[in-house]
């Protein structure tokens, strides 16, 4: 096993910028490909509102591997492990630019998400591991910071890439990016081990039918299918999650030990953690639809709107800390997740004719509260987990990211397609759908601040301490 001590200094200022490149791969593919997706869908021959499937089956891919990264890393250290999602991803992005169908993009996407589900969490998992509690959030911090940078060209290199060449191109970049994050793992990544344990092969079953069920079942609703299916399939979920816990008490070495859940910052951060992202996951997917299927915007136009948002994410970034250090985690949650369900909901007041400084005002809003969000709950998720649970709980924490973000996603398309059925409400109109669904998930957004109520005024102090 690596230590710290066996860590050069050069490796403690290189992880953070290799955990940004890796960041900055999924940041980029995810926005580039939310602005592409009309002009994917016209080539393809599927309807814009059916497209939501291949950012769903990344998502649900991540999902399904991020379990098994904890204990890959375990066993095989967290160099080689990263080594090997990096290239899977870049293998996964070939494919994407080969697919000439929707299925095709879909299994491409599923082979890029499994190496997404262990390239940033690994990545991620080298920090904890290597860095003392109190350097912990500024480590986090920077290697967040460079990686905004996909979000900031993402969609305007996005649509450029449209109109100007073709939309394979955007699976294309990533392969030039994924070989420098291989190169550099190989020289500044430690490949830190863990303890062996067995690999629970049960667990790990349980969980992935589970999130594959809830995933489908979201899916059937979306598509108009049977409302039996869907509850069908909710209720194995549920099930199949009672089985997990009854078989996690059982075994010496669970895939995810339910002790995990008697740690108070790691219950409420994950709990907060997938409330709150439904609506903060669904917008970003919604606001390109809107811009181009309801408003006519071409896709460099859409994708320039987006930029103030990633903009602001990028701003924030510097101001996390001291703003975590002087109010308290408790505080900063309660009241920055109410903050961005308001302008979640605010965004229902758009329209064509809108102003471009309101568009530009609330997405730069979002964007800064996103920021502010994510880092917020991600760390507090983290803060006190001992040593022995560190792989497990981080990667607990990935699972339940990527399922809040597949959620989200299905949620804003299913609103979306059930608003527009509404004709009574809406005459037909589709940005009148879009405006519904901004209200619905904005008010879901609101509603979750009250899960950080039941933060204690000391949490996160390990965090934020001044040596």
């Amino acid at each position: 096993m690596t230590d710290n001590q066996s860590i050069s200094p050069l490796m403690y200022k290189m992880m953070p910028w290799i955990a940004a490149m890796a960041f900055f791969m999924q940041t980029l593919d995810t926005s580039i490909l939310n602005t592409a997706l009309p002009s994917i869908a016209s080539e393809l021959n599927e309807s814009p509102l059916n497209m939501q499937s291949a950012v769903i089956s990344y998502a649900l891919a991540v999902a399904l591997f991020i379990p098994v990264s904890g204990f890959f890393s375990d066993r095989f250290g967290t160099r080689n492990v990263f080594m090997a999602a990096v290239l899977l991803f870049s293998i996964g992005s070939l494919l994407c630019a080969l697919s000439s169908s929707l299925i095709m993009l879909d299994i491409s996407r599923v082979i890029q998400g499994i190496g997404g589900a262990m390239m940033v969490p690994v990545s991620r998992l080298a920090l904890i591991k290597s860095f003392k509690r109190s350097d912990f959030l500024a480590a986090l911090n920077a290697s967040t910071i460079p990686g905004l940078i996909g979000p900031v060209i993402g969609p305007v290199l996005g649509g450029y890439l449209v109109q100007v060449a073709s939309w394979h191109w955007i699976f294309l970049i990533n392969i030039p990016i994924g070989l420098m994050g291989i190169v550099a793992g190989w020289k500044f990544m430690p490949n830190i081990k863990g303890a062996r344990s067995r690999f629970d092969g049960v667990g790990v079953l349980c969980i992935s039918i589970a999130m594959i069920s809830a995933t489908l079942a979201l899916e059937f609703i979306n598509e108009g299918m049977n409302i039996y299916y869907s509850l069908i399939l909710f209720i194995g979920c549920l099930v199949l999650l009672i089985l997990y816990v009854g078989h996690a008490k059982r075994v010496s070495s669970p895939i995810f030990p339910i002790v995990l859940f008697n740690i108070h910052t790691f219950r409420i951060g994950i709990i907060g953690n997938l409330i709150s992202r439904l609506g903060i996951s669904a917008a970003p997917f919604l606001m390109p639809l809107l811009l181009q299927v309801a408003f006519g915007y071409s896709a460099i136009h859409a994708g320039l709107m987006l930029m103030p948002m990633a903009i602001a994410s990028l701003v924030m970034k510097t101001f996390v800390q001291p703003i975590l250090r002087y109010f308290g985690y408790r505080h900063v949650l309660m009241i920055n997740t109410l903050i961005v369900g308001v302008i979640i909901t605010m965004m229902s007041l758009l329209n064509k004719d809108s102003p471009i400084i309101l568009f530009a005002g609330l997405l730069f809003c979002l964007g800064a509260t996103n920021s502010l969000q994510f880092t917020s709950m991600n760390s507090i998720t983290l803060a006190d987990l001992p040593p022995d649970l560190t792989s497990s709980g981080n990667s607990l924490m990935a699972v339940n990211q990527q399922l809040a973000i597949s959620f989200g996603i299905a949620c804003g398309a299913v609103l979306v397609r059930l608003f527009s059925y509404q004709s009574e409400m809406i005459n037909h109109d589709i940005a009148n759908a879009f405006k519904m669904s901004f209200l619905v998930l904005g008010i879901i957004t609101c509603l979750s601040s009250l899960i950080f109520r039941r933060l204690y005024p000391q949490d996160g102090k390990n965090l934020t301490a001044k040596e």
